[in-house]
């Protein structure tokens, strides 16, 4: 999970949580003691972010220049143009190369300080650390998020014509997907904009109306008055880690107390976590569908 940058938290912090890591491994630093690679102790994401965005060349708008350009592409300039690629590979290489050299010497100085600490603190500091964020215990899925429709009568094709609403003042919609991370935890589900530590939004699952799937990468989540339309590859372990959360959601809900009948028996409503059967927004038969 702090590999993978599922953590956000200040590099500092990743930093101390290297050091507890192999103080937990090797215990008190040595010389001769083995040392993990550094990709297997710091998130390499945080390392190219280090980096400078490579520059984009302004496209030439003239059809006679493009002709040109591309004429000399394939002779002289082009092998220019290529030399000067790999250069460019070869320094940001060797600046990757540098800022791991010096992450792995902070990580080191870190370490030391631990001097003394047996295994079972260091692995006790390391998760009390990781407990700091809010969102720790929740499984985390990358989605982009599509569409925030109304919900409510109609369903998601009354939604398709209606205006979309924003998830959170933070979060406009309208601008094309949205790149997030779907928290699924015990107690509610959550949005987060990747490294952000607060969720844009969060929801417990008393608030979920409905959740399926169109597609095998396509997933809709309807909660009070708005459905969510995600796109993600991991439909199917969503809506499994959903369903489970949502049936022991319900089992435990003290039973309400029974009425008497005034009159004939009103329809059973489906089950939390049972998506419709058939409904407006699908485009053909849903699939990764559970009962609770």
């Amino acid at each position: 999970m702090v590999l993978r940058g599922y953590v956000p938290t200040s590099e500092e912090t990743l930093q101390t949580l290297a050091a507890l890591r192999l103080q937990s491994l090797n215990s008190d630093f040595s010389t001769h003691a083995p040392f993990p690679r550094l990709e297997e102790l710091f998130p390499p994401h945080v390392l190219h972010a280090r980096l400078p965005a490579p520059r984009r060349r302004t496209p030439t708008k003239c059809r006679g220049a493009r002709l040109r350009a591309g004429l000399l592409a394939g002779g002289l300039w082009g092998q220019a143009l290529a030399k000067q690629r790999a250069e460019r590979d070869q320094r940001l290489r060797g600046r990757l190369r540098e800022e791991g050299a010096s992450t792995m010497a902070a990580i080191v100085e870190k370490w030391k300080l631990l001097q003394g600490m047996g295994r079972p603190e260091a692995m006790a500091a390391y998760v009390a650390l990781v407990r700091e964020w809010p969102g720790f215990g929740s499984t985390l899925f990358d989605v982009d998020l599509h569409a925030v429709s109304p919900g409510g009568q109609g369903g998601w094709a009354a939604g398709r014509q209606a205006a979309l609403t924003p998830l959170s003042p933070q979060s406009p919609v309208g601008a094309g997907p949205q790149r997030l991370w779907l928290g699924i935890g015990a107690k509610a589900v959550s949005l987060y904009k990747p490294g952000e530590p607060e969720p844009l939004d969060s929801f417990g699952y008393s608030r979920i109306s409905s959740f399926g799937a169109s597609d095998s990468s396509t997933f809709r989540l309807s909660v009070e008055d708005r459905d969510l339309l995600f796109e993600t590859s991991q439909v199917d372990e969503i809506a499994q880690l959903l369903n489970t959360y949502l049936a022991s959601a319900g089992a435990r809900r003290p039973p309400r107390p029974q009425e008497p009948a005034s009159g004939p028996p009103a329809p059973t409503p489906p089950p939390q976590g049972l998506c419709p059967t058939a409904g407006p927004w699908q485009h053909r038969p849903p699939v990764g569908s559970f009962h609770s």
